[in-house]
């Protein structure tokens, strides 16, 4: 009588390890599939369009009648021709606001997640202004801005 209840004993804990055994390799299972899942996207189209609408706003450090003009001014002006009131192009000002700001704002390189950037400025079809840096991969996020006047800016950022 005793041997019974000793070996019953021993097959609950056979299957009982096997339970844990089935847990355990469905647990791995699901920890496969989550560690596979693709990871947040570098860059988000929300933030390209941000950045697009923020630099267009940044104050330069051009006057025009004692008024500091934004890079969406400075834009314009050098579409038509216009001096800073000191005498510069604004479409030198605009080329190194541009640079300045883009490279602060988007770190590039092959240790980091941003690979590269275009950022082109059209009038009329015709470029106007075109910045690049890095390189130029096939997984990329972009943004366009459509001015009056037949302006359109577009940015591509590469990660």
């Amino acid at each position: 009588m005793k041997q019974k209840k000793t070996k019953k004993g021993q097959e609950e804990m056979v299957g009982f390890g096997l339970i844990i055994i089935i847990v355990a390799i469905i647990l791995l299972v699901f920890l496969g599939f989550s560690l596979r899942k693709s990871q947040k996207e570098v860059v988000e189209d929300y933030e390209i369009d941000s950045f697009v609408q923020a630099f267009l706003q940044y104050t330069t450090d051009c006057q025009d009648n004692l008024e500091y003009l934004s890079i969406q001014k400075l834009i314009f002006d050098c579409n038509t021709g216009e001096e800073c009131l000191d005498g510069r192009e604004t479409c030198k000002v605009l080329n190194s606001a541009l640079i300045g700001v883009v490279e602060e704002s988007w770190k590039v390189g092959g240790d980091r997640p941003v690979k590269g950037y275009e950022l082109k400025i059209n009038v009329n079809e015709e470029e106007m202004l075109f910045l690049t840096e890095g390189n130029i991969t096939n997984n990329y996020r972009g943004s366009a801005e459509y001015l009056p006047k037949e302006i359109d800016i577009y940015f591509t950022v590469y990660y």
